[in-house]
């Protein structure tokens, strides 16, 4: 299994203990995805970041839903490969 996190560098200005907010996922449980296909956007300082699959595979489970914050480090789903 491969998580799924957003970029370390995207946090890399923001200050401790900020949260983003994750817009609607565009994949489900189940699905196939490619690698570099984007999964989800999520939104943090007022700015919007792609989230994209790091690998080739399925969608396994989703952790953090649609319109919930999470935090730096935060895995948000995990891809089968």
């Amino acid at each position: 299994m491969t998580d799924v996190t957003m970029a370390d560098d995207v946090w890399a200005d923001v200050e401790e203990g900020t949260e983003a907010l994750l817009q609607d996922w565009q994949v489900n449980v189940g699905d196939s995805v490619a690698e570099g296909q984007t999964l989800v956007v999520a939104e943090l300082v007022k700015t919007t970041h792609e989230i994209v699959a790091p690998v080739a595979g399925r969608i396994a489970e989703i952790l953090v839903q649609s319109q919930d914050t999470f935090a730096r480090g935060a895995v948000l789903a995990r891809i089968e490969e």
